[in-house]
C-alpha cells in the first residue's frame, strides 16, 4: 500500500472508531471497508447493477449512523483511484458478484442481520431489487 493511501486509510478508520460509530467492531468495519472496495471496482467497469446491491445491503443492513455510510464513500473513492493508478483491467461481471454476494453474507453476519444469506446476482430484479 502506498504511503498517502495507508495514510487516508488511518484517518478513516480512526474516523470510524470515533463519535457514534464506535460501537462497531473490527469485523464490522472489515464488512464495511470490503464492500467499499468492491464499489470502487465496479463503479470503474460500470456494473452499476453490483453497485445498486452493494447500497441497498448497506441500507437494510447498517445503523443509521452517517459515518458509517462515509467510511463506505471513502473507501470506495480509494478503491476507484487505485484502480485507475493501478491501470487493473475489469474482472468478470459474474466473478465480480460472486464477491458481491459473499461480500453482502458477510455484511449481514458482521452486523446480525438477516440469516447470512443474500439472493445471488442472476436472481435479483435489477427493476425492484427484489429476488425472483
Amino acid at each position: 500500500m502506498k504511503p498517502m493511501t495507508a495514510t487516508i486509510v488511518g484517518l478513516l478508520f480512526g474516523a470510524l472508531l470515533s463519535g457514534p460509530a464506535a460501537a462497531i467492531g473490527d469485523r464490522q468495519y472489515q464488512a464495511i471497508v470490503a464492500l467499499g472496495d468492491l464499489n470502487g471496482v465496479a463503479l470503474h467497469c460500470h456494473y452499476l447493477d453490483q453497485t445498486h446491491r452493494m447500497k441497498k445491503a448497506l441500507v437494510r443492513v447498517l445503523p443509521r449512523r452517517r459515518a458509517l455510510g462515509q467510511g463506505f464513500d471513502d473507501q470506495t473513492n480509494l478503491s476507484f483511484l487505485r484502480f485507475i493508478e493501478e491501470r487493473a483491467s475489469c474482472p468478470d461481471e459474474a466473478d465480480l458478484a460472486a464477491r458481491v454476494d459473499s461480500a453482502i453474507r458477510e455484511l449481514e453476519q458482521a452486523f446480525g442481520k438477516g440469516d447470512g444469506t443474500t439472493a445471488p446476482a442472476d436472481e435479483t430484479n435489477t427493476t425492484t431489487g427484489t429476488a425472483q
